[in-house]
């Protein structure tokens, strides 16, 4: 997973988070600990997050959903008039959905989007499988995919009427991953494994 590490005995805000500068580094923030996101993802999972953001992208050419891929700031604070300062939680998902335009300012996206795509690396998978997770589901993003490029998965996960994750499906590679959240997109994943290098 991301390594904590800057000082897990100091929490960090969103003001903290400002301050780091190294472009070499990537940070994100999960009340108030700081994980590391460095070194670069690897190359499938470069090409599977952008294929998915690609299809995405072509699917919302006009309609009122955007979609954004990392590096981009998605600040969740607890409270809705929490200054952006004050906020403990900064993420950096690899595809992301904002149905909602309000949600979208110059620092990228302040709230729950509606939808949110972790591919899944060496480095990350216990916090998107846990920390994340958890977050998202607190948060009430409505729906999140796990792409899981070894075993060429995708776990979609939606929140049901106790705003708690519930499995819909895991679709294997020679499936149609459907969203729930955008009505009528789907989209093959023996296109968007074909490159997956073994």
């Amino acid at each position: 997973m991301g390594l904590a590490l800057k000082n897990r005995e100091v929490t960090f805000t969103y003001k903290d988070y400002l301050t780091w500068n190294d472009p070499a580094e990537r940070w994100e923030l999960i009340d108030g600990i700081a994980y590391d996101m460095s070194p670069a993802p690897w190359t499938e999972h470069q090409r599977v997050s952008g294929d998915l953001e690609y299809a995405i992208r072509q699917f919302l050419k006009g309609k009122p959903c955007e979609v954004f891929h990392a590096p981009f700031d998605v600040r969740f604070p607890d409270q809705p008039d929490d200054h952006d300062e004050d906020v403990d939680t900064v993420v950096q998902p690899d595809v992301l959905v904002v149905c909602d335009p309000t949600k979208i300012d110059q620092k990228g996206v302040r709230g729950a989007p509606d939808w949110i795509i972790e591919i899944l690396s060496p480095r990350t998978t216990k916090k998107d499988w846990n920390e994340k997770f958890n977050l998202y589901e607190k948060n009430r993003v409505r729906e999140y995919w796990l792409v899981d490029t070894s075993a060429q998965l995708v776990h979609q996960y939606r929140l049901n009427e106790s705003n708690k994750y519930e499995l819909i499906k895991i679709c294997e590679k020679t499936d149609q991953a459907v969203s729930s959240v955008l009505e009528g997109f789907s989209v093959s994943l023996t296109e968007i494994f074909r490159n997956y290098l073994r």
